[in-house]
């Protein structure tokens, strides 16, 4: 049963055999339930906002509700309780559906100097001029400290106060609604965060067992309803209370869940439900890297009936055509006839041997079936910027054409595109791993262990920037000064050109894989979208290719030339012609 339907006290903890509620510098006693849940005894205050706890068996100090929607004093104080009731403005908002739509992701501390849900309000008009429909937030669910990527977080029913709480998030999606924005919102279930995570107190939350980031998540074993009920109650509260459009479901692959109906399942058919009653699009997007659509395959045809996921074998396509970077994961991605093969079916690794894992990989894509906006890509994002020892950008090696062609690529191709915030005008600011762990001890372990793990790749430690340095993260805020300076300025140019034309043009959301066709000659890659064909040079020499009689819509800052139906390409440049 739902927390929904009761008390707003009430407290699953099967585990201590006595709890009691600290609440307005009182306590009161709580009685026990058969089903684990524990009611107080004696009246509570109702009016106001009250701050609160849980005494468990014989500890002193009160711990957090496990579904805290505030925790003003940090993780690991008590939890507020308000009834302050926000007044929403957005009663006609219909919703934005992902089929059709970019989406721009960003993350809340960085994206404006002060890193708040307010200040970030300021900038949707940015937004709006770029051609952006859906707006991803990276994780603010509460977690231990004043900045963080959010992926560590252990309050998953709070927004974190650094980014102004729970009011503050509204306001901002609110806002969002009013400028023709859909939010979604990044939320991570596969693991909690190593400061503030008091679940395991209260009840088997937890099992045996790690994946990459921390133990599992008990989906499958003794107790395991209730956990599964708190993730989706968890999936609720984003739609219903926070009013948002969609949900980005971290790692799924990450979770670990054996039971006959998949929590990822159980999820899409409570939203579905949801979304009829709401009368309004709401679209779960899983990230994966298992390369298999049964993810988002209908119900109905044996998949677990999600909407959307990425597709990192986009971003490592274009990365290597442009960049040449061929070391790790991008090894089998060297040949340009890689990037081809994602555009017409999906994956790269459909079921071939990837080199970087030393095994065969992914299943095919039914692209007979599948429509493309399914499959959600990116030029750049958190991970593969975050992710890289210095936190670098593509704008710190490649030129501006050839940045022009990964926007081109990316928002004229047949796939949902997402932009990474700063990444339309060439950001110099770098997006750095970055983590302000409280505990010393916690915070060199986060050091060491990130400085380690890229010198065994062989980076100079001292080149590796300290994630728990307070310059690490200032230095990956956005300035947003550059904008109409130089080179920043006419890739915002190229950026706002291919949005117009976007939305202009269906053939650029023609969802049928069957409307894609590429060539590959040399280092020039052609990709057909109907009657469209964007190419692109990806050499280190001019080239030209026969396009007939065609009109060039966009082509990237050195220009192309078209004449007696031949295009000439300069080097690293590229364009769309009709």
């Amino acid at each position: 049963m739902s927390r929904l339907s009761r008390g707003p006290f009430d407290v699953w903890a099967p585990r201590p055999e006595r709890v009691r509620l600290s609440v307005a510098g009182d306590v009161v006693e709580m009685a026990r339930g058969d089903d684990g849940w524990w009611t107080p005894t004696a009246p509570v205050p109702t009016d106001g906002p009250v701050d609160y706890g849980y005494l468990l068996d014989d500890d002193p100090d009160p711990r957090p509700d496990p579904r805290s929607r505030r925790q003003p004093g940090g993780v690991h104080e008590l939890s507020r309780r308000d009834l302050t009731t926000f007044e929403w403005q957005d009663a006609a908002w219909t919703g934005r559906q992902l089929a059709g739509s970019v989406v721009y992701e960003l993350h809340v501390g960085t994206f404006t100097p002060t890193g708040t849900l307010d200040s970030a309000i300021e900038r949707l008009d940015h937004l709006v001029d770029l051609g952006v429909d859906l707006v991803e937030v990276m994780p603010v669910n509460a977690f231990n400290g004043t900045h963080n990527w959010g992926y560590d977080g252990v309050a998953w029913f709070a927004v974190a106060e650094p980014y102004g709480g729970p009011d503050a998030y509204k306001r901002f999606v609110d806002a969002c609604h009013a400028k023709g924005l859909g939010v979604v919102q990044d939320v991570v279930h596969n693991h909690l965060g190593p400061s503030g995570n008091y679940l395991p107190l209260f009840g088997p939350y937890l099992k045996a067992g790690r994946n990459t980031w921390g133990d599992l998540v008990n989906l499958d074993g003794e107790g395991s309803a209730e956990v599964r009920r708190y993730i989706l109650d968890n999936v609720r509260m984003w739609f219903e209370d926070y009013h948002v459009d969609a949900l980005r479901l971290d790692a799924v692959h990450a979770l670990s869940d054996t039971s006959e109906v998949h929590l990822l399942e159980e999820m899409a058919v409570e939203t579905a439900a949801l979304s009829a009653h709401l009368r309004r699009p709401l679209t779960l997007i899983a990230e994966s890297d298992l390369n298999d659509t049964t993810l988002v395959r209908p119900r109905e045809a044996g998949g677990h009936g999600l909407d959307a996921q990425w597709s990192d074998d986009f971003h490592h396509a274009v990365h290597v055509a442009l960049s040449g970077e061929t070391a790790g994961y991008y090894a089998d991605f060297e040949p340009l006839e890689a990037l081809a093969k994602v555009c017409e079916k999906g994956f790269f690794h459909d079921g071939t041997f990837s080199s970087f894992r030393d095994r065969d990989h992914g299943k095919p894509v039914d692209t007979e079936h599948m429509p493309t906006w399914r499959l959600v890509v990116a030029s750049q994002n958190h991970d593969q910027i975050g992710n890289r020892a210095r936190g670098d950008r593509l704008a710190e090696h490649l030129d501006d054409d050839q940045l022009a062609c990964a926007a081109l690529l990316t928002l004229a191709g047949p796939f949902t595109p997402m932009l990474f915030m700063g990444e339309e005008w060439a950001a110099s600011s770098p997006f750095q791993f970055f983590t302000s762990h409280p505990e010393p001890e916690l915070g060199k372990a986060t050091a060491d262990g990130r400085i380690a793990e890229f010198e065994k790749m062989g980076w100079d430690p001292a080149e590796v920037p300290d994630p728990q340095d307070e310059a690490t993260f200032h230095r990956s805020r956005l300035d947003w000064d550059e904008l109409t300076e130089g080179r920043h300025a006419v890739l915002l140019d190229c950026y706002r050109r291919l949005g117009r034309l976007r939305r202009e043009l269906p053939q650029l959301t023609d969802p049928s894989f069957g409307s894609v066709s590429c060539t590959v000659e040399g280092r020039l890659f052609t990709m057909r979208r109907g009657d469209l064909l964007v190419v692109v040079n990806a050499g280190d020499e001019p080239a030209t290719t026969d396009v007939g009689e065609r009109e060039v819509l966009f082509e990237t800052p050195a220009g192309v030339v078209v004449r007696d139906g031949v295009l000439s390409v300069p080097a690293g440049a590229g364009a769309l012609l009709r």
